[in-house]
């Protein structure tokens, strides 16, 4: 299903409660919608990004060399293996036996297939033409119905939600990872991010919507109203449903991870230059626009 890129969750809790699968399990599903290929497809942007995100912050005015640490902690953060271990992990846990069966069946079919292959194009499309397809510059032949229909799934799968959550969560681990890293409160500073991210939340989904529903519509440009119909059927099944929290959740947990390693190593990196010249570190890290997500969205 296509998120974010493109990627938390509204509903996140909702079958936390119900029995859950073994990572084993969890794995073929994972393997089955190539979660991997569409998150690595997301991850070499994403050093650029955070460094525009300090480098923005004037009440921090942070020099090249600091700057530079941004982009290295960036780099090491935003890996694949830091990602896997947790999103595999939440993907367990938020998945039943039933909806393994049920969403496997679905994925193994030619509509599944054709979904994720589509998904992993979409996501490896690179980031100047995914910017392109989300402000409309790029865009698929469409009819009222199908309109309707796109509109319909983006918010069964709460394509746009999903994203900007995955993203102000995101962001506050960052925010987490550099205070540890740094010596800094974290309770304080996550304190600072989450007030931050939830005042910009509704502005976010507001302004992701439609971009995200071209996403949608431009990935989907071969699949017929007829697939898009029965993909929606099953998005709004039990265990299509089920499946849409278990893979927003998977999402999150990795992404948090990936965010939460970058801010460690960051605020690492800071106090050493900090220490080598003398000099205090930044004490306004991270900026509040960390939770804010970039124009490229993992999918």
């Amino acid at each position: 299903m296509v998120r974010f890129v493109l990627l938390m969750v509204l509903t996140a809790n909702v079958y936390a409660a119900g029995s859950t699968v073994d990572i084993d399990t969890a794995a073929k599903i994972y393997q089955a919608a190539e979660i991997r290929e569409q998150v690595r497809a997301s991850l070499g942007a994403m050093p650029e990004h955070i460094r525009q995100l300090f480098a923005a912050d004037a009440s921090a005015q942070l020099s090249p060399p600091q700057l530079d640490a941004v982009t290295a902690a960036a780099v090491r953060g935003f890996r694949i293996d830091v990602f896997e271990a947790p999103a595999l992990q939440s993907l367990a846990e938020h998945l039943d036996a039933s909806t393994v069966a049920k969403t496997g069946a679905f994925l193994a079919s030619d509509l599944g297939k054709r979904m994720v292959s589509a998904d992993v194009v979409l996501a490896t499309l690179g980031e100047a033409n995914i910017d392109k397809v989300m402000n409309g510059e790029t865009t698929a032949p469409s009819t009222p119905k199908r309109d309707e229909l796109i509109d319909k799934l983006e918010r069964a799968t709460h394509s746009t939600e999903s994203t900007v959550d995955i993203f102000l969560s995101m962001g506050e681990s960052v925010a987490v990872g550099t205070a540890v890293g740094s010596g800094m409160d974290p309770v304080a500073v996550e304190a600072r991010a989450h007030k931050s991210g939830e005042a910009s939340r509704a502005g976010l989904e507001q302004n992701m919507r439609a971009p995200m529903r071209r996403f949608m519509a431009y990935g989907y440009r071969d699949l017929s109203d007829s697939d898009l119909n029965h993909l929606l059927s099953f998005m709004e099944s039990a265990a299509g449903k089920r499946y849409n929290t278990a893979y927003n959740a998977s999402m999150s947990a990795g992404f948090d991870a990936m965010g939460r390693r970058t801010g460690e190593q960051l605020g690492e990196s800071l106090r050493e230059l900090a220490q080598a010249s003398m000099a205090a570190p930044p004490s306004s890290l991270p900026p509040a626009g960390i939770a804010a997500p970039p124009p490229v969205l993992p999918h």
